[in-house]
């Protein structure tokens, strides 16, 4: 019996939708992540792009527990000699809440060239509603 390794040309991706109302951070994170690395198929390669595309609904709804929504910080440098700007998790969730989705979920791939091109299929939504149907998305189960 031998090992079968999947190859760009055999790959079969589908799409999948999450929805993050309710769920903590980091859960929607991870399940992301798997789906976009494709952990949970039974021919994972892991120096192959074998994932599938990510659709996660309801951004604005995900939870944070404990002390986060003040403690958690988000840092960025604009370039410039002591510009480095601070944001608490509230104020992000309360402006841009896909951001927040996708820096948990870019911290969980590869740093390399195989994780950016996964990053590229995931979309992030605010509400209930993306414009991805013609996809024909199934609800992936927690």
């Amino acid at each position: 019996m031998s090992t079968t390794m999947a190859n760009a040309k055999n790959v079969s991706r589908k799409w999948y939708i999450l929805d993050a109302a309710g769920v903590p951070l980091g859960r929607v994170a991870v399940k992301a992540a798997t789906i976009l690395r494709g952990k949970h198929k039974p021919d994972f390669t892991p120096h192959v792009d074998c994932g599938d595309h990510v659709i996660i609904l309801n951004a604005a709804k995900v939870a944070l527990t404990g002390n986060k929504l003040l403690g958690k910080k988000y840092y960025r440098h604009t370039g410039w000699i002591g510009n480095l700007k601070e944001t608490t998790a509230g104020e992000m969730l309360a402006k841009t809440p896909e951001r927040v989705l996708t820096l948990a979920v870019k911290g969980m791939l590869p740093d390399s060239v195989l994780g950016r091109n996964q990053l590229r299929r995931l979309r992030v939504y605010k509400g209930a509603e993306h414009v991805n149907a013609a996809q024909k998305p199934e609800v992936y189960p927690y």
